[in-house]
């Protein structure tokens, strides 16, 4: 018979892989209590950083409906529930496991499906939101520039021409 208190803990992991936009699942062995401290400070309010117990989290993860996170669940695991941007965490984890050599991203989850330590990195390198909004917004603004400029140039040609008839006009009066 289960136990109440590894059943609530279950509950709680799949309510957050269910809840949540993604997951990267990190391995922390060797970090110390206050390197956790700003690995939590750097992923910011949007991001639950919690160490779970993998056969909880396998049970867990199965009860969410996700598939393909067992070889990820191996070895001391810590996930980030991440409730914000995806990008924006998994660069956040890069950074920090750049100076950090004990933090060892894993893999991941995102819209339910699985992902590898190798996406996690290309996601990380993508732009932040924002940013790709703003090139969409530069490339729509040139867009309708290049618009207005077509549509103002047969008035533009026929003012021109217009102009030359008349001063071939007045050349030939005078």
């Amino acid at each position: 018979m289960a136990r109440p208190d590894k059943v609530a803990a279950v509950q709680q992991i799949a309510g957050w892989f269910a809840e949540s936009n993604a997951a990267v699942l990190t391995e922390y062995r060797g970090l110390s209590v206050t390197q956790l401290k700003q690995l939590r400070r750097a992923l910011g309010s949007d991001v639950n950083y919690a160490v779970v117990k993998n056969t909880l989290a396998k049970i867990a993860v199965a009860q969410a409906g996700i598939e393909g996170l067992d070889d990820a669940l191996q070895g001391p695991t810590a996930v980030a529930f991440v409730h914000g941007e995806a990008v924006d965490v998994a660069k956040a984890l890069r950074d920090f496991a750049k100076t950090n050599h004990a933090l060892v991203i894993k893999g991941g989850v995102m819209d339910g499906l699985a992902l590898t330590a190798e996406d996690v990195g290309k996601l990380a390198d993508l732009d932040s939101r924002e940013v790709t909004l703003a090139k969409l917004a530069g490339v729509l603004k040139a867009s309708l520039f290049a618009a207005a400029r077509t549509f103002a140039a047969p008035a533009t040609k026929a003012v021109r021409t217009i102009d030359a008839l008349r001063e071939k006009q007045e050349n030939v009066a005078a």
